[in-house]
């Protein structure tokens, strides 16, 4: 099977999702993060910084839910660039 490559929203989509969930670590370390939601320190580091610019769902929850998120705020961010508050 042949991924096409992504289009430029779905990389803006990702970057600004990754910048949300970064903001909302805060100080808290990308390990400390990453361990409570069940995922892989790399796989974050990767969302946060937009080089995985489509995450599953089950992750983007999983690490929500660790930074007291909600799903619909962590959408509308992606969307629309709002900021995500902590």
């Amino acid at each position: 099977m042949v991924r096409l490559p992504h289009t430029p929203e779905e990389i803006a989509r990702g970057r600004r999702l990754g910048a949300a969930l970064r903001a909302a670590r805060g100080d808290r370390s990308i390990l400390a993060v990453a361990g409570e939601a069940g995922v892989s320190p790399e796989t974050l580091r990767k969302i946060e910084t937009g080089r995985l610019v489509t995450p599953s769902f089950a992750t983007v929850g999983a690490v929500a839910a660790v930074l007291g998120l909600s799903l619909d705020e962590l959408a509308v961010v992606a969307r629309e660039g709002a900021p995500a508050r902590r």
